[in-house]
């Protein structure tokens, strides 16, 4: 099994360079994704695309070193790639990072996620600086800014995704190991379309 998965925490950079910070995707992460990826399908080894990722690495230097190049290659290889894809959400997914990462709108085989898993486009806090910007903070805009926060808060939760099927199991850690065997044994063995929730079976 291929395993991709996004590190949390401070990382050391290289000798000369800043420290980066875990759970985003720089560009040289992408190119090396990808490329990882393009073998795994050659091979034709199943992926397992463990989520913990705010989004790609964003500004001028980023833009500067190709994050935008790397990171369309990150995405055709995985969409393009017809090995079984098995999704596990361990903490955060959102962003473009969480399309990158196998998302449900990229029909992977099968998407689990623990019960601390939060995925959505935006963080609430990410939401509101997007809809009010510096009147955040305006007392007349208080019920609604607080609204919004609520409203994300609910539906970034793991549970409101599993209730309308955008997962489709939500799992304990210790039983994470036998649970993901027996989908790769099932999509491995399944010589169909995706055997995921979001494939209806074609009429007879």
């Amino acid at each position: 099994v291929a395993v991709i998965a996004n590190s949390r925490g401070v990382i050391k950079g290289k000798k000369g360079q800043p420290p980066k910070i875990g759970g985003i995707i720089y560009t040289e992460s992408a190119e090396k994704v990808a490329y990882f990826i393009e073998n795994a399908d050659r091979e034709r080894t199943p992926i397992l695309f463990v989520q913990d990722v705010s989004g790609f690495m964003v500004g001028t230097e980023a833009e500067h070193s190709g994050i935008i190049r790397a990171g369309a290659r990150w995405v055709e290889a995985m969409a393009t790639a017809t090995v079984p894809k098995l999704v596990l959400t361990v903490n955060h997914a959102s962003g473009a990072g969480y399309y990158a990462m196998a998302g449900q709108g990229f029909d992977p085989d099968f998407i689990l996620s623990w019960p601390t898993g939060r995925m959505g486009v935006m963080e609430g806090e990410s939401a509101v600086q997007a809809v009010f910007g510096n009147d955040a903070a305006k007392p007349e805009n208080a019920a609604a800014v607080e609204a919004m926060r609520a409203d994300y808060e609910h539906q970034l939760d793991a549970r409101f995704a599993g209730a309308r099927g955008y997962v489709d199991a939500i799992v304990v850690p210790e039983e994470t190991r036998d649970i993901l065997a027996f989908l790769l044994e099932a999509s491995t063995e399944f010589t169909g379309p995706h055997v995921g929730a979001f494939v209806l079976p074609s009429g007879s």
